[in-house]
């Protein structure tokens, strides 16, 4: 009875383990994402690759801080050594027994059998000693103190430079992410609005195909305005199916920005504003530190300036206390009578390192961290007349295409007009379908530019914040 409780148990916890096993094989479901233009950010900075790597070297960043900081503190270090010697080390070592029995025995008056004094000197002889056993055993601790260390008080100085430059460089990497997934959303958007137009066309196309089929039959139009009408609805369709296309392939870029798989769906939940478009976009109140690209290379200014600062204190002493103490026992034999010799030593100093010539290493290395941030300045001084060109460059693109979007907005609410009357025209019997066809053309057309333009207008923008720091 015992032996099969076991077995069931054993059975159980098999199958238990397989449903975990087969749980954890499952591919994860799509799921479905509405969402926000900043939703779509707040999502792609949980998921996209490069910002998890970019926290990953915050965290290094802060970890070599504590590294830098560990060097500060007490070095503290064990050690435990056995041996058994299977020769031992010996030495030559002078006898001198037999000097002194001949000095005690002239000191005595002894005569040798012929009865005269003893006269010999006594030689030296020498003996093979050791002075260690076969058995030994030591065990220590040492703990070293730096005191003065020049090189490593500057390294602590810079800590908060090195962690403020990696928060820098996370969050550069946090403005390329936010850039691209503002234009894949609203490529994704204005794409999927203008498809809804070309639909609605599609739909009055074959209204009105439809209506010149029964009129045909009524003798009241030509074949050939039908075929006019068919002709545009074709083309209209095809325009549709490209549409479809560049919607779905902006959706799966879209997806990729956002760090999701691409079986999972996205519904964009934002409306096209012309007036956010046109928000402070006269706001000249900028500063060069509102970028982060500067914010960055100010920092790299400042490191540099740090590692400068380190070879030159190099060139005085380095400064260290020391206490060691070993607990040490030797024995003779490993039988189980022999006793140990069991002894300690205790040790502390003080230990001054002073650089005398290093064949002028210091003195180059110095240069070339001068050198070093001579070219970091270069590229700040640099970096900042390339901001002042895409500044410009940005706000003259984003207000041309304002200028642009307006005048095709009205361009298209002229051709919705025209459009209306002439339909209203053909559906009282006074105009002519042909009028009503080129009226839809020419509808669809001022649709395609204002929404091209309205697409140049929102990248305009995107690129303009980012240019004053404020995407």
């Amino acid at each position: 009875m015992r032996y099969l409780t076991k077995t069931i148990l054993i059975v159980l916890i098999i199958v238990n383990l397989f449903r975990v096993n087969s749980k954890a094989q499952q591919p994860q479901q799509p799921q479905v994402y509405e969402i926000t233009a900043k939703d779509a950010v707040a999502i792609a900075f949980k998921n996209v690759a490069d910002l998890k790597n970019a926290r990953l070297d915050y965290k290094i960043a802060e970890a070599r801080n504590k590294e830098i900081t560990g060097l500060a503190l007490p070095q503290v270090t064990g050690s435990l050594q056995g041996n058994h010697y299977l020769s031992l080390p010996q030495i030559q070592f002078p006898d001198g027994s037999e000097v002194q029995i001949y000095d005690v025995l002239r000191a005595e008056g002894v005569k040798d059998a012929s009865g005269n004094p003893i006269t010999k000197e006594g030689e030296f002889s020498y003996r093979n000693f050791s002075f260690l056993t076969p058995w030994n055993l030591n065990g220590g601790i040492s703990v070293n103190q730096l005191l003065f260390e020049p090189q490593v008080f500057v390294g602590l100085q810079a800590r908060g430079e090195l962690l403020n430059s990696s928060g820098l460089q996370l969050k550069v990497t946090e403005d390329n992410v936010k850039e691209a997934v503002y234009k894949s959303y609203y490529a994704v958007l204005i794409s999927q609005k203008q498809l809804l137009y070309i639909q609605e066309s599609i739909k009055r196309l074959e209204k009105l195909t439809a209506e010149m089929n029964e009129m045909f039959k009524n003798g009241f139009v030509e074949k050939l305005d039908i075929d006019k009408t068919t002709v545009t609805l074709n083309n209209t369709k095809m325009t549709e199916i490209q549409l479809r296309n560049v919607v779905t392939i902006g959706m799966a870029v879209l997806k990729r920005n956002l760090g999701l798989t691409q079986s999972d769906s996205v519904v964009l939940k934002d409306v096209l504003n012309a007036d956010l478009i046109k928000a402070e976009i006269l706001d000249d109140d900028f500063k060069y530190e509102d970028r982060n690209e500067v914010k960055l290379l100010n920092s790299a200014v400042k490191l540099q300036g740090y590692d400068i600062r380190r070879y030159k204190l190099s060139y005085y002493p380095t400064v260290s206390a020391f206490y060691n103490f070993q607990h040490n026992g030797q024995r003779n034999s490993e039988g189980s009578t022999t006793p140990w010799f069991w002894y300690s030593t205790n040790l502390i100093g003080l230990s001054v390192n002073v650089p005398i010539f290093d064949g002028f290493q210091k003195k180059n290395k110095i240069k070339q961290s001068e050198f070093t941030l001579e070219k970091v300045q270069n590229t700040l001084d640099e970096t900042k007349r390339g901001i002042d060109l895409e500044r410009a460059v940005a706000k003259n693109t984003l207000i041309n295409s304002i200028l642009a979007m307006d005048a095709q907005e009205k361009n298209m609410e002229l051709a919705q007009r025209v459009f209306n009357t002439v339909k209203t025209k053909y559906a009282n019997g006074v105009g002519s379908s042909i009028e009503t066809l080129q009226a839809d053309t020419d509808l669809q057309e001022a649709q395609s530019n204002y929404f091209r333009a309205l697409y140049d207008a929102v990248l305009a923008k995107i690129v303009y914040m980012r240019s004053l720091g404020r995407l």
